[in-house]
């Protein structure tokens, strides 16, 4: 596949999850409010609102209304155009710029680092949007809340706000969580994602522009992605939804990510870095088979017309 600008690797890799997104976001607020569920508390203490992954569907449903299972839609889409634009596109950037083997494929462990510095880069832009987003998300009635219920009625307010009282710094809080985060599940989606593509493309299983190919592919990158990212994916959620003060957003429960998974491990056991996990697997699933079919399908489109648009001038 031919090289193709910055600003369109950006856009390819934005537009694709965006369209993924609006699926899986009622996922994404069942996993919020679960990973929230009991926190710092030991199994048996706390009041469970949320009993799995479907019980918590109707538990929202009920209590907040149907439409409640899309809060933080715009923040989400927000927070995928900017991430993923910035993570997908680096991540292709970094790979066509790569040195090959012999036989033109990239090795593995460089799939991983490319994967995991893209990562990086797409989780600190996209940080006070997935802060707003956990927020909106969390916000709900007293009689199924669990954390801290922050005040957040919309993306352009919340982000005003937080600017006025906090400044630039506090826009980024709780980063730390979210560039570990996103650089582990980058890294393992996007080496297996390239990886196991490759080989099935190889293998000859599928027809070479069959969707079957990066529909397979990206069904594996999403179960190993679960399995690696969901314990930064609870730290990154408990870091900023926390209650902050003082002039500097100070969190009250956790002093950074390495106090978080501290804590964590102390009061919840290791089962607490798992809290979510069915609707992270529910959600990560289909939303990695989406984003990464949609993005593979856009850069495939955009070569073949330039191809065309080429050999007809």
């Amino acid at each position: 596949m031919s090289k193709n600008p910055l600003a369109l690797e950006f856009f390819f890799g934005g537009i694709s999850t965006c369209g993924a997104a609006i699926f899986t976001n009622p996922l994404e607020v069942v996993k919020t409010r679960l990973q929230l569920q009991g926190e710092l508390r030991a199994k048996g203490q706390f009041r469970v609102h949320y009993r799995n992954v479907f019980h918590a569907f109707f538990a929202v449903a009920k209590h907040e209304g149907i439409c409640s299972l899309q809060k933080g839609l715009g923040p989400a889409l927000a927070y995928q155009f900017v991430m993923n634009g910035f993570r997908l596109g680096s991540f292709q950037l970094l790979n066509d710029s790569l040195l090959r083997d012999k036989d033109g494929h990239t090795p593995v462990y460089t799939s991983v680092l490319c994967g995991a510095i893209s990562g990086s880069i797409g989780g600190f832009f996209g940080s006070p949007l997935y802060m707003i987003k956990t927020h909106m998300q969390s916000r709900s009635y007293a009689s199924i809340a669990v954390g801290y219920q922050n005040r957040c009625d919309s993306l352009i307010s919340a982000l005003s706000s937080i600017y006025k009282q906090y400044g630039v710094i506090g826009l980024w809080r709780g980063s730390s969580g979210a560039v570990a985060r996103v650089m582990m599940g980058s890294a393992a989606q996007l080496s297996t994602f390239s990886q196991a593509r490759q080989y099935i493309i190889n293998s000859q299983i599928f027809p070479q522009e069959s969707l079957l190919i990066p529909f397979a592919a990206s069904t594996l990158s999403g179960g190993i992605v679960v399995m690696v990212m969901t314990p930064f994916d609870v730290v990154s959620t408990r870091l900023y939804n926390q209650k902050v003060e003082g002039a500097t957003s100070r969190g009250v429960l956790y002093s950074g990510i390495t106090d978080c998974f501290t804590k964590i491990f102390r009061k919840e056991g290791l089962w607490g870095f798992y809290k979510g996990w069915a609707a992270s697997l529910f959600r990560l699933g289909p939303h990695t088979v989406l984003s990464l079919v949609f993005w593979d399908r856009t850069r495939s489109f955009y070569c073949k017309w330039q191809t065309r648009a080429t050999n007809s001038s």
